[in-house]
C-alpha cells in the first residue's frame, strides 16, 4: 500500500508539473493494477478464512459469507 501511496502522489507531482499526458494515464494505469492485486489478494484471504470459517461454522453461516464474497467480487469487476 505504501507503494500505491507513492505511486499516487507521483501522479500528483506529474500532473502539477504538466507531464505528458500519456505519461500520467500510463501511471494511473498501474495505480489501478496495483489495487487490483490488492484485492484480488483481500479477497483470496477472505474467502480462504472468513468464508471457510463460517462454513465450517454452519451452513447459513456459510452462504452469508459467501454471498457477502460474491458482492464483493462484483463491486470489484465493476471497477
Amino acid at each position: 500500500m505504501r507503494r500505491i501511496e507513492g505511486q499516487v502522489r507521483g501522479v500528483g507531482r506529474m500532473i502539477e508539473e504538466d507531464t505528458y499526458c500519456i505519461d500520467v494515464l500510463t501511471q494511473i494505469s498501474a495505480i489501478n493494477a496495483a489495487l487490483h492485486a490488492v484485492g484480488v489478494t483481500l479477497l483470496h484471504d477472505h474467502m480462504s478464512h472468513c468464508v471457510a470459517d463460517a462454513a465450517r461454522e454452519s451452513p447459513e453461516a456459510g452462504e452469508a459469507k459467501l454471498a457477502e464474497a460474491s458482492a464483493a467480487i462484483a463491486r470489484l469487476i465493476k471497477s
